[in-house]
């Protein structure tokens, strides 16, 4: 039995009210149920996928729809080229997805997008989005960030972590070290800050924003930050997700020789 426990720090909670659901006392954080982000999203994050995200600041539907087809034209692009099953199943669904969340009507104010990507695919974006913003194709500036649930946004003893058990559960490093690293790599804006998704005090996040105004130093940020913003979570994944650990390894590899 797993337990999808993501917003909520249910098992946390369930734990502190008395049920049987700690493997230890309860000032464990291991818990007796694999979890959702240890058994399905470490498998992702150990790749380096998690979600992308980015706003169309001009407002205007075109440009949202434009987007869309340039994401669609770089995973199309590099599932030309030979890589990883376990990376391919994630390009293909994600491929899936951008060819059909126009069709969804997801938006409601902002024209956003969301999907998930790893390195490669996130820098190549970015740097085709600046490039339509360039050229005119987009009419305005493209804001490229993620969700902080990601794969080295995240600091949370009781659930991204939680299965890391020589006391550095507890350590805010991932999430500090990102955002410091982002800032310096030319980010536009940084947020530390405490408490998404499982309550204040029980987890750190870390996050940015990235504006692509068509610049080459836009475009010059955005390679360099956003290499640092994945590969620091992919060589901090492995305690979360010992089971995939082969898949991490070969991730790191291919990470380091593209960069």
């Amino acid at each position: 039995m797993s337990f999808w426990d993501y917003g909520n720090a249910f098992l946390l909670e369930a734990g502190r009210a008395g049920a049987d659901v700690f493997k230890g006392d309860s000032a464990s954080s291991e818990f007796r149920f694999p979890s959702y982000v240890q058994d399905i999203m470490g498998d992702i994050f150990s790749l380096g996928f998690g979600p992308f995200r980015w706003v169309c600041t001009s407002g205007e539907e075109k440009d949202l729809v434009e987007t869309d087809r340039i994401a669609t034209e770089i995973f199309e692009s590099v599932l030309k080229n030979e890589v990883p099953p376990p990376v391919e199943q994630q390009y293909n669904d994600n491929l899936r997805w951008i060819k059909e969340a126009g069709s969804h009507q997801l938006v409601v104010g902002s024209q956003a997008r969301i999907l998930y990507s790893d390195q490669r695919g996130r820098i190549q974006l970015a740097l085709a989005f600046n490039k339509a913003v360039s050229s005119g194709t987009l009419r305005g500036p493209v804001v490229v960030s993620r969700d902080h649930h990601d794969v080295s946004g995240t600091d949370s003893p009781f659930r991204e972590t939680s299965n890391v058990y020589d006391g550095s559960a507890f350590c805010a490093d991932m999430a500090v070290q990102n955002v410091i690293g982002d800032s310096f790599r030319g980010a536009t804006w940084v947020a530390l800050h405490n408490g998404g998704g499982v309550g204040w005090g029980e987890v750190i996040n870390g996050g940015f924003g990235l504006v692509l105004d068509g610049s080459e130093d836009a475009g010059r940020r955005a390679k360099q930050m956003l290499a640092w913003d994945v590969s620091n979570g992919v060589r901090t994944a492995d305690p979360r997700c010992f089971r995939f650990f082969h898949r991490y390894r070969n991730n790191v590899g291919q990470t380091l020789w593209a960069s």
